[in-house]
């Protein structure tokens, strides 16, 4: 490992963990580095525009050369290309928000997943996390689908502090792997209200040549999700997240 490289890419995961502008000092304390070592690679990244420093406040926040990279990621993707029409037509038939997502491969406090797209609901102020955005999988139904199908991921976390998000938050191991198992067996994930109050999510796998690579979601309101309209939205999530799998199959 080359140890200039690892601390720069640490920082700039810094900024995806916490999603606001840090600075000098406030990075130096997170990573447990110097000072010094921290402006040093803060001005090469800024050199190459991945970071840019605030006049106003002194602060560091991604550059624009980020930007770039993760619109032609956006751009190049198989998985969100083909899956973004079926998203979209997902989105308009329920008139919920949609989401789509993977699981990180950044190791982390507890399990977490990375927002690849998301597709907005005409319902209300949009206040879901953005596109790039990494949440914990552990108390969100599309986070929940995810690790329920990736064993191996799930081992490296077992045992780990699980921060309540809500009173209904899952935050003991035995509680959570009894749910990731009733998941696999019925072939969807429904969280309520554990991220967040008075919210519901219902997600799927998206498997490519049998192994799980997405998890698509619809989230909206409980007044709106409610006991009688699930069962029909289940069904239309599980259509969709097949119909992703088998057009990634054939593709």
């Amino acid at each position: 490992m080359i140890e200039s490289i690892d601390r720069a890419l640490c920082i700039l995961h810094l900024f995806i963990q916490y999603e606001t502008p840090l600075s000098v000092t406030e990075i130096s304390k997170k990573l447990n580095l110097h000072k010094s070592t921290v402006s040093r690679t803060l001005d090469t990244l800024e050199q190459h525009d991945f970071v840019r420093k605030s006049e106003e406040n002194g602060k560091y926040w991604l550059g624009l050369e980020l930007y770039s990279l993760g619109m032609l990621f956006k751009e190049k993707q198989s998985i969100q290309k083909i899956a973004y029409p079926y998203a979209k037509a997902l989105a308009l038939k329920c008139d919920e928000g949609v989401h789509m997502t993977a699981l990180t491969r950044i190791d982390g406090p507890y399990p977490q997943h990375v927002i690849l797209e998301k597709i907005k609901s005409s319902h209300s102020v949009d206040v879901a996390p953005p596109v790039g955005a990494v949440r914990p999988s552990y108390c969100a139904a599309s986070g929940k689908c995810l690790m329920a199908y990736s064993e191996d991921y799930v081992k490296k976390y077992i045992g780990c502090d699980l921060k309540r998000m809500t009173e209904y938050t899952i935050t003991d191991w035995d509680d959570l792997l009894e749910e990731l198992k009733k998941i696999r067996s019925q072939g969807y994930a429904v969280e309520r209200e554990e991220v967040e109050n008075g919210m519901t999510c219902i997600a799927a796998p998206i498997f490519f040549q049998g192994k799980i690579v997405a998890a698509i979601s619809v989230s909206g309101s409980i007044s709106r999700i409610t006991e009688e309209t699930m069962p029909s939205l289940i069904r239309e999530v599980q259509k969709t997240a097949q119909e992703i799998s088998q057009a990634l199959t054939s593709m």
